[in-house]
């Protein structure tokens, strides 16, 4: 064996360093794409805007004072007994709407808008495959989705507390619990929705590696949960309204029941996670293989 090759073959060393630089790139990659998801003004101002729900509900209620049992959003009467319900009131009053169309904007910019400013092709020189930098984007906007989500829930309970005070929570069942238990059932109630909006950002996510122009994908984003909400209004189509992903966005009631059907909540997530697969599969497909020109 000659000193060419001995000197040219890579000893278990080197490869071992090899694997750890690559490592190194994927968590720097990850750690870059979470700062600059919440460091951007536009997610910011969508963030402070979302705060402001549950604070403009809980004056209104605190102004109004509204009935148990009277009009409004679901928990809304339940308000004025317990603080808590601020946050389910503010939930159900954002999802669906407000909370998609934060995931919208940060998922249809999260490769398209990398494309548009010329910065996509610089991305792919680190040392990296694309399928973990497509990861990294989704861990970036599930990171945002999940901070908008309990924001909702921290302000909900802070603001609750002020003007209400927190009490042991009456559940829909009519059972009471403590109130350590009733913030607990708060956590759960946050997770969950955070995890019903996983299929939509699959989708968002998607649809951001077709295009090169963000605005387009943000739009397309909006467009697709807006048009799945209105079909799943539309009693006439029946069961197919089940397979929305939005159909159990505001299934989180089931949690504020005494005895929950938990059977019934991961089968709610279940679709969920089919939504995850199959866009997640095409959206590394379409990134994998795309030619990226900008």
């Amino acid at each position: 064996m000659s000193q060419a090759d001995v000197v040219g073959r890579p000893g278990p060393g080197l490869a071992r360093a090899e694997v750890v630089r690559h490592r190194g790139a994927s968590r720097r990659l990850l750690g870059s794409e979470i700062r600059m998801v919440f460091r951007r003004r536009r997610n910011i101002a969508l963030l402070v805007l979302l705060a402001a729900a549950p604070l403009a509900i809980g004056t209104a209620v605190k102004v109004s004072a509204p009935r148990p049992g009277g009009d409004g959003p679901q928990f809304l009467g339940q308000i004025t007994t317990n603080g808590l319900f601020l946050v389910f009131t503010a939930l159900t009053v954002t999802l669906p709407l407000l909370l998609p169309l934060l995931v919208a904007v940060v998922a249809g910019d999260a490769v398209a808008g990398e494309a548009g400013s010329g910065t996509l092709r610089y991305l792919l020189t680190v040392p990296v495959t694309r399928g973990r930098l497509l990861g990294a984007k989704a861990v970036g906007v599930l990171a945002y989705a999940a901070a908008a989500v309990t924001i909702i829930g921290v302000v909900g309970v802070a603001y609750g507390a002020a003007l209400f005070g927190l009490h042991p929570m009456t559940l829909l069942s009519g059972d009471t619990i403590s109130l350590a238990a009733g913030l607990g059932r708060t956590v759960e109630v946050v997770l969950y929705v955070v995890a019903t909006l996983t299929g939509f950002l699959a989708i968002g996510l998607f649809i951001s590696t077709l295009t090169e122009v963000p605005i387009a994908a943000m739009a397309a984003t909006v467009g697709v949960a807006v048009v799945t909400a209105v079909l799943d209004q539309v009693p006439q189509l029946g069961s197919l309204r089940t397979i929305l992903f939005t159909h159990h966005w505001l299934g989180f009631g089931e949690i504020l029941r005494s005895s929950v059907d938990w059977h019934t909540l991961l089968s709610w997530l279940g679709l969920q996670l089919g939504y995850v697969v199959v866009f997640g599969a095409a959206a590394w497909a379409r990134f994998t293989t795309a030619d990226i020109t900008s």
